[in-house]
């Protein structure tokens, strides 16, 4: 079953003050005369194998309305029961964020109507998280630091547990949203699934710096998640997503201005274009005299701007009170001691040690990073390569045969133990470099193995010197006049006839062997 709600029952857009100022500060200008402000909240779906508070399973997709039970519709009588593994997952993520993990908290109720939460509210968490004052650091690029990177700690303010909303999918017009649309359809699989919201303290001194540190910090946060396997932390599926916070101030002044949030940010790309657009736009308002409104903001990955949603509640409007129908959470120290004891290598350590073993630095690090490649590389030296042959094909052919696909490195069809096949062949000089990318070309096309595609292909290099030394003759018998000038000491003409050879062996002959072999027959 489908739900169905009219366009009319949504709620109206705010009405922005400088709703006239329709211009943006160019982004140097703005940051020049304005300190930006910029916070973060993000909302983790956990992997859990069913939803928060009853036994439906948490899974992404599936039909409309079948991963549904009377609690998650929130049908009267129905009780909820919380989700033992999703607590423990969140005290994974507050151990992982240095926070300190409470002895005792509780859910709330969050009374506010939306179509996409079948309670009319939202258990919640209010004054008493689970997770507080933690925090997680970060580099950024930055020219100007020592070693061309600066070091952020961002703060963390608290992580606390909910259920998640259902979808609503807004059906005619334009923009998908609900103004405009001719109906909306309301699928509730999503309402109940275990939620983590974790919030930062405000992150300030970062100028220029703000996009950048926004985009660092959700991806560090990413991969921090990933590492502890408490979510497949999927921007594109919706399972991470974020919420960013963003004013500015005179440069200065020490007074915050008045910030925006701009909701559900699903991208890294598009969390620093949030920012600094937020940065350009609320530049403008200010220079006009206006003042910037609090007030939730949509972003639009088309034009990477954002327009104004509604008016920002505060926490008064949403009632919060103590759910009356579940017991407080009371974790034991032991509990909290067992749950760090087996805590994985965070990322933050795991790059220090492989930029050791890998002998690299930070900044080769962090393009290995951008990339996608680190886990790839990785797996590539514990299967025999070397972290030199594993980055050069990784980085200078795999990624960007990912690129030209529009994929993820990880998503291409060749694993970290073909690569390493693939590398042990070159370095054992069966394969030139050339015929090695011929080999990867076969690997992705799904032919087989490195070796049968070498077999399957004839690509091993040509290292019979019988063979070799007969085609350098015929190379010199057929351009005379470059082998004289060769003779003549112009040693550079050579390889106009380490080319014939090369398309006499169909590029299968070792290059260099091939130049020795011709020097040595001209200067005899």
């Amino acid at each position: 079953m489908t739900g169905t709600v009219s366009a009319a029952s949504g709620p109206s857009a705010a009405v922005e003050k400088g709703a006239a100022v329709t211009g943006l500060v160019p982004f140097g200008d703005a940051v020049s005369r304005y300190d930006p402000v910029i916070g973060l909240e993000t909302h983790v779906e956990l992997g859990t194998a069913t939803k928060m508070f009853c036994g439906c399973p948490a899974v992404f997709g599936g039909d409309p309305n079948t991963h549904v039970c009377p609690v998650c519709l929130g049908l009267p009588g129905s009780l909820p029961v919380a989700n033992r593994v999703a607590i423990e997952y969140t005290i994974r993520i507050g151990l992982a964020l240095n926070c300190q993990i409470a002895s005792w908290c509780r859910f709330a109720r969050k009374n506010y109507f939306y179509p996409d939460m079948p309670k009319n509210f939202q258990i919640s968490q209010y004054d008493e998280p689970l997770c507080v004052d933690g925090w997680l650091d970060v580099t950024i690029d930055d020219p100007g630091a020592e070693g061309g990177s600066r070091a952020i700690r961002v703060g963390i303010e608290r992580v606390h547990l909910e259920e998640d909303t259902g979808k609503s999918l807004h059906v005619g017009g334009t923009t998908g949203r609900i103004h405009g649309a001719d109906y909306s359809l309301v699928d509730y699989n999503r309402a109940g699934i275990p939620l983590v919201e974790i919030v930062t303290k405000p992150v300030d001194g970062t100028g220029e710096l703000a996009p950048a540190a926004a985009r660092a910090y959700v991806t560090e946060l990413r991969d921090l998640l990933r590492s502890l396997e408490v979510s497949d932390v999927r921007m594109e599926e919706g399972s991470l997503r974020c919420d960013v916070n963003t004013s500015l101030s005179p440069r200065g002044s020490g007074v915050w201005g008045t910030r925006t949030e701009t909701k559900n940010v699903n991208s890294l790309r598009s969390v620093e274009r949030a920012v600094r657009h937020e940065i350009e736009r609320q530049a403008a308002v200010l220079d006009s005299g206006e003042r910037v409104v609090l007030q939730t903001r949509h972003f639009h990955e088309d034009t990477g701007t954002t327009t104004a949603g509604r008016g920002k509640e505060e926490a008064q409007d949403y009632r919060y009170f103590p759910e009356p129908d579940l017991l407080p959470i009371a974790p034991s120290s032991q509990w909290v001691d067992a749950i760090r004891a087996g805590l994985p290598e965070l990322p933050a350590a795991r790059r220090a040690r492989l930029m050791g073993e890998w002998a690299v630095s930070a900044r080769e690090f962090m393009d290995i990073r951008n990339a996608g490649a680190v886990d790839a590389v990785a797996a590539t030296v514990a299967a025999g390569a070397s972290a030199a042959e594993a980055r050069k094909w990784w980085l200078n052919e795999l990624v960007r045969r990912a690129n030209e696909a529009g994929a993820d490195v990880a998503d291409l069809p060749i694993s970290p133990a073909a690569v390493a096949r693939v590398a042990e062949l070159v370095k054992a000089g069966t394969l030139s470099d050339k015929l090695a990318r011929q080999v990867i070309d076969g690997v992705l096309a799904g032919e087989g193995t490195p070796d049968e595609v070498v077999a399957a292909r004839g690509l091993a290099v040509v290292s019979d010197e019988g063979a070799l030394l007969t085609a350098v003759d015929a190379a010199i018998a057929a351009n005379p006049d470059v082998a004289e000038k060769v003779r003549g000491g112009k040693i550079a003409a050579a390889g106009a006839l380490v080319g014939a050879v090369m398309k006499a062996t169909r590029g299968q002959a070792d290059a260099t062997r091939v130049r020795e072999l011709i020097l040595d027959r001209l200067r005899a």
